[in-house]
């Protein structure tokens, strides 16, 4: 299953600041589509946690963003349309930049990406 989460209406960022991410159920694994002033690398691992997701780097186990109440493992996945908070920790900051995510599709079928960004894994 991969979820498309959009990020954006974040507090002491320029106004446009979005990020598009892809969240992959099966790898634990995210990879930035697309983005403008929300500095996150190409991809990273994921952690789920009881009061929402880690958006964390390659090998970090300090999150770069979390998104509050995105529950990843609950039963059938998130719904198209939820919504809630997300904390950006912008340039490693300890003091995040409050915003919100929601999500914006989900793909329920197994897919593979035509050009995997991640490490360790073979194109098709």
């Amino acid at each position: 299953m991969r979820i498309t989460v959009k990020l954006d209406a974040f507090e002491r960022v320029d106004s446009g600041a979005f990020a598009i991410l892809w969240l992959d159920k099966d790898t634990r694994r995210w990879s930035r589509e697309g983005h403008q002033s929300v500095d996150l690398p190409d991809w990273g691992d994921l952690q789920a946690r009881p009061d929402g997701t880690l958006i964390c780097g390659q090998h970090a186990d300090s999150p770069l963003c979390v998104l509050e109440r995105l529950d990843f493992d609950v039963a059938g996945g998130p719904a198209e349309g939820q919504a809630g908070r997300a904390l950006w920790y912008a340039h490693g900051s300890r003091e995040p930049a409050a915003g919100r995510w929601h999500v914006q599709c989900i793909d329920r079928e197994h897919i593979r990406a035509e050009h995997s960004v991640f490490a360790g894994e073979e194109n098709v």
